[in-house]
C-alpha cells in the first residue's frame, strides 16, 4: 500500500499543484526546520488568507490600522490546532476553558530580505513562538527565522533575537485587532524557546493526524477504489 501511495501521489504532483493545506508535508526536518506557506508579507495593507476548502488565498479584509505585519506570516502545512494544542495551552497557563481555534498552526518567519508577494513556500527554522489566546482559544504563533538568511539565519533561540524584533511582533498582535474591539480578547501569555516550540508543533501535527487522518492514503484509497466517493 505504501508503495501505491508514493507512485500516486509523486504522478499527480508531476500534474497537480498540491493543495497548501493538506497536499504539502510538514517537512523532513520538523519540528526544527519546518516548510511555511506564506500569506501575507510586511508590504501587505491587505489581510490575506487561505481558503480551506480550494487552497487559493483569498483576501479576508483590508488592514484597518497603519501598522502592518512586521513579518513573513502563514502556517505550517499538516497542522491543525485542536483538543492536543488546546490541551497543551491549558497546561501552560493552569486555565480550564481554552479550546483550539481549528485552525492550522500560524508561524512568523522573519527576514532581512523584502518579498514582493504571498502564496510562497519557504523553510523556516524554528526558534520559539507566543502562547496566544484569542477570545477564549490557543491561537499560538510559531516564531522562525528564514533558513540561510543572512542576519538571522544563524539564531537558534528567540532568546538570541533582539528584543525589540521580538516586541515587535508581540506589539502587532496585541493591537491589530484595536478597531474591531476585539483587543481586548487578545492576549499573549508566554513568549518560550525553541523545545516548547516543537512541542506545540508536534501536537498540532497530531490534530491534524486525528482529524484528517493521513490524506495520501485516503487519495490513494480512493483512486484504487477502495473507497467509494
Amino acid at each position: 500500500m505504501k508503495d501505491q501511495v508514493k507512485k500516486i501521489t509523486e504522478a499527480l504532483s508531476k500534474r497537480f499543484v498540491a493543495h497548501p493545506w493538506h497536499g504539502i508535508e510538514v517537512g523532513e526536518k520538523s519540528p526544527a526546520i519546518v516548510n511555511a506557506f506564506i500569506e501575507i508579507t510586511p508590504a501587505d495593507a491587505i489581510k490575506y488568507e487561505i481558503d480551506k476548502a480550494s487552497g487559493h488565498i483569498m483576501v479576508d479584509r483590508p488592514q484597518k490600522l497603519s501598522n502592518h505585519m512586521p513579518c513573513l506570516y502563514g502556517f505550517v502545512p499538516q497542522t491543525y490546532c485542536d483538543e492536543k494544542v488546546a490541551a497543551f495551552a491549558r497546561e501552560k497557563t493552569g486555565r480550564t476553558d481554552i479550546d483550539g481555534d481549528g485552525d492550522p498552526l500560524d508561524i512568523c518567519v522573519l527576514s532581512e530580505r523584502s518579498f514582493n508577494h504571498t502564496n510562497i513556500l519557504c523553510e523556516a527554522k524554528v526558534i520559539g513562538g507566543f502562547r496566544m489566546l484569542d477570545g477564549g482559544e490557543a491561537d499560538d504563533k510559531i516564531i522562525a527565522v528564514l533558513k540561510g538568511d543572512q542576519a538571522y539565519g544563524d539564531i537558534n533561540d528567540i532568546s538570541e533575537m533582539p528584543k525589540m524584533v521580538v516586541d515587535r511582533v508581540r506589539h502587532f498582535f496585541l493591537t491589530y485587532k484595536d478597531l474591531d474591539g476585539a483587543a481586548k480578547n487578545v492576549e499573549i501569555t508566554h513568549v518560550y524557546g525553541k523545545e516548547e516550540a516543537y512541542e506545540v508543533i508536534k501536537l498540532a501535527s497530531e490534530d491534524y493526524t486525528n482529524k484528517f487522518g493521513d490524506v495520501n492514503e485516503a487519495l490513494a484509497e480512493a483512486l484504487l477504489g477502495s473507497v467509494k466517493i
